[in-house]
């Protein structure tokens, strides 16, 4: 089927136009003729004696429309394929009529015109103009009935007779199976619309619930730090200090969100420019942070050669120390925390300990999502994270981030 597809297709191709494409129409009516010639000789003799024969049955007669009759059925004969390079609703007339042409002149149907028949209605067919090619076959049933006396004509008729329809049948169930696929397409783009919709209205309602709960109070706690470093009076340095550290990691915090905000409310269309996500280069300021909210000591240890992450690896390793250092702080607060990165040629093994009590034999008390959020962050980059005691005491987090494709 592949096969008959594929040929059907060839004839209604692009070489329609062009020099190639009368090139090979040339050539094609050549071969097809030389062909016919040859089936023509071989069924019915040397085209000469045929036509001489003819002349007797006419008495002399008939001479010119001996001449013209052969003339047309030679036409026919060599036209037959070429002819397919029509549109289907001129090709399916024309190459019937060629081969009726023939049929009448030599009173046999070549090998090519029964292909090119089959070929021209297969193409009907397929561009729906099933009415017509069923038109068409009906004269050869009525051509094989009437040549009762020819065997072998009368068989090649009743072939074409059946099998034209069959050939358009194909081309029409081909047409459907098109029009079914491309209908199941137009529907799946149309699903596809309607959840990226569902999605992008989702993100939104996300969107606004975080900007009009968590974004107002993150804002409320940098107004009021603010304001109570500037109207306590008689307040130490080391409180205005703390105050104003604790309002610089709030309007920090709102940076952040406002970022996480575009990114939910994105649909699409353009982006604006938003500051790059933090990585490993990032990690200094982070600790030095980190030192400064704490009071206690945070030392970076790096080992083996740093090489470029892949993007999501970085964010990760980022989020990991900046979540284990909000950890440490809350539970080891003032202890010292070391964090680890040691660079392999495959991945970044991180860790982050602090020097603190330590867990006490089970997990940290505070029922957050810290730890967990860790494990999915790794997760997602193909990593793993383990936490628990650490080596000599304090509690340590420990990820290993595959190094991927830095970019």
């Amino acid at each position: 089927m592949t096969t008959w597809r594929a040929a059907a297709g060839d004839f209604g191709g692009s070489a329609r136009g062009g020099p190639v494409g009368g090139v090979l129409l040339g050539l094609l009516a050549a071969l097809a003729a030389v062909a016919s010639v040859v089936e023509l000789t071989a069924a019915r003799g040397p085209l000469p004696r045929l036509a001489a024969e003819r002349l007797q049955q006419t008495a002399g007669s008939g001479v010119l429309g001996v001449q013209l009759l052969f003339a047309v059925g030679l036409f026919g004969a060599a036209t037959a394929l070429p002819l397919l390079r029509l549109r289907p609703a001129a090709a399916g007339p024309a190459v019937t009529a060629a081969v009726l042409g023939t049929v009448g002149a030599f009173h046999t149907a070549t090998a090519v015109g029964t292909v090119a028949v089959l070929l021209a209605h297969y193409r009907m067919g397929r561009t729906g103009r099933t009415p017509l090619a069923l038109g068409l076959a009906l004269p050869f049933p009525l051509l094989a009935l009437a040549a009762a006396a020819d065997t072998d004509l009368r068989v090649r008729l009743w072939l074409l007779a059946a099998l034209a329809p069959v050939a358009a049948t194909a081309g029409l169930h081909r047409r459907s199976r098109a029009q079914r696929a491309a209908h199941e397409r137009t529907r799946a783009l149309a699903l596809g619309a309607v959840a990226e919709n569902a999605v992008r209205a989702e993100r939104a309602r996300i969107a606004r619930e975080l900007h009009d709960v968590v974004a107002h109070h993150v804002s409320m706690i940098a107004v009021r730090a603010e304001t109570a470093r500037l109207a306590t009076p008689d307040l130490p340095a080391q409180g205005a200090e703390r105050l104003l550290e604790i309002g610089d990691a709030a309007r920090d915090a709102l940076a952040e969100m406002r970022r996480l905000l575009g990114v939910l409310r994105e649909d699409g269309r353009a982006a604006p420019a938003r500051a790059p996500q933090p990585g490993l280069a990032a990690l200094g300021e982070l600790l030095e942070q980190a030192r400064r909210a704490g009071g206690g000591t945070v030392r970076l240890v790096v080992r083996g050669t740093p090489a470029p992450l892949d993007p999501g690896a970085e964010l990760a390793a980022y989020r990991i120390v900046q979540e284990a250092l909000t950890n440490a702080r809350r539970h080891a607060p003032g202890a010292a925390v070391e964090v680890e990165l040691h660079h392999t040629a495959t991945a970044l093994e991180l860790r982050v300990r602090d020097h603190g009590p330590g867990p006490g034999g089970g997990p940290r008390p505070g029922g957050g999502h810290g730890l967990t959020g860790m494990r999915e962050r790794a997760a997602a980059v193909g990593g793993t994270l383990r936490t628990g005691p650490g080596p000599g005491g304090g509690f340590a987090v420990t990820a290993h981030l595959p190094r991927g494709e830095a970019r």
